[in-house]
């Protein structure tokens, strides 16, 4: 069994995946991305498979998503021109929030590169208050959760 496969960060223990194209200006004097950058592919993978869902509108919905909370673990380095493959799951969905587990793996690989999570509060647009999920979101969310 792979460390991977022990800690709960391979392949096989996220739901879904989506496919991110590293940027040249993501590396930094290094030679590989820079930490920020993790953060910005951990939102995107997770805005556009809701946004492809349906169920999140960032110009007009009047439910949207906050981020309160992130961490990231750095275990490999990626660098441009790599394509990255996003792995995601819900770890818990509440009746506000939700907190997602990403991992990015390098194209084709089994152990992550990177593995991290985040949490969204999801908020009335217009009075920035907690709002209990729309029904598609939950759905959408509890497709993402793994036993």
């Amino acid at each position: 069994m792979s460390e991977a496969q022990a800690t709960g960060h391979s392949r096989e223990f996220y739901a879904v995946f989506r496919e991110l194209q590293t940027r040249w200006m993501d590396n930094d004097i290094y030679g590989h991305v820079n930490n920020v950058n993790y953060y910005s592919y951990f939102d995107t993978a997770v805005n556009s498979y809701l946004i492809e869902q349906g169920v999140l509108d960032i110009h007009a919905g009047e439910v949207i998503g906050l981020v309160i909370e992130t961490q990231c673990n750095y275990l490999q380095s990626l660098a441009f021109p790599e394509l990255i493959e996003a792995g995601l799951r819900v770890a818990k969905l509440g009746n506000t929030s939700v907190r997602y587990e990403i991992a990015l793996f390098k194209q084709g690989e089994d152990s992550p590169a990177a593995h991290g999570h985040f949490v969204h509060v999801f908020v009335h647009r217009d009075s920035r208050k907690p709002t209990p999920l729309p029904t598609d979101l939950r759905h959408v969310l509890s497709q993402l959760q793994m036993l």
